[in-house]
């Protein structure tokens, strides 16, 4: 073999795992501190690299993101799987939402992600997907039950959540880790079928609610070829 062509020493390859592995950790701590738009020169220096090392293992912050928080996200895949199983439609979204409340409440780098939108995250839209999918089957069960209102749509319900879930953070920093769970039952008892008013004005479609969704975020006017251009040193 050409020495140009030889593979890295095993060294270098322990080097280089182990700085994507400090890479990861330091991102998760920062993002979930400052959230997603914090910048990614902080992170090189929270994992004692710099800034070439960073890009050579992630070069889009997307990417990164990805790295940090796949598991995570997962997780709310494996939950929306138990809920759509759940012998009772309205049990099922009441523990589905709960466990997307806590998985919100853990930090705000999470919170970003689940609330709003930010391109190029594969698992993200895998886990948006599946969530708005969850939902649906839910609210369609829980309809044909007699226990949610019939007005009320997926839109509706996505925005709503994503609304609240927004407040969670400032909610939890200033009062307790488990705040969030009073505004959620509140909101959940809205849509019961028993509640008293129709709602007003005409449900969001699903590219409206993409819309709003991407407005909400920190990261709204970020894309990843611009996050790339612009955060190279």
């Amino acid at each position: 073999m050409p020495v140009g062509d030889q593979a890295p020493a095993p060294r270098q390859r322990r080097d280089a795992r182990r700085n994507r592995d400090l890479l990861v950790e330091a991102a998760h701590a920062v993002f979930g501190e400052q959230g997603l738009d914090a910048p990614l020169d902080v992170i090189a220096r929270r994992a004692g690299v710099g800034n070439a090392t960073l890009y050579r293992h992630f070069p889009t912050r997307a990417a990164l993101v990805d790295a940090v928080f796949h598991d995570q996200l997962t997780d709310t895949m494996t939950a929306g799987e138990r809920a759509r199983s759940a012998p009772h439609a309205w049990t099922g979204l009441r523990d589905y939402l709960g466990a997307v409340f806590t998985t919100l409440a853990a930090d705000r780098g999470t919170n970003d992600l689940m609330t709003t939108r930010l391109p190029d995250v594969e698992v993200l839209r895998s886990v948006h997907a599946h969530n708005r999918r969850t939902v649906e089957l839910l609210l369609d069960r829980a309809r044909a039950e007699g226990a949610v209102r019939a007005d009320v749509t997926t839109e509706d319900l996505l925005f709503a959540l994503a609304a609240l879930g927004r407040a969670v953070p400032p909610l939890t920093a200033a009062t307790t880790t488990d705040a969030w769970r009073r505004p959620l039952a509140l909101f959940l008892d809205g849509l019961r079928a028993a509640a008293a008013d129709p709602l007003p004005g005409t449900a969001l479609t699903e590219p409206e609610l993409d819309d709003v969704l991407a407005e909400m975020g920190p990261h709204r006017t970020r894309t990843a070829e611009d996050t790339r251009t612009r955060e190279k040193p």
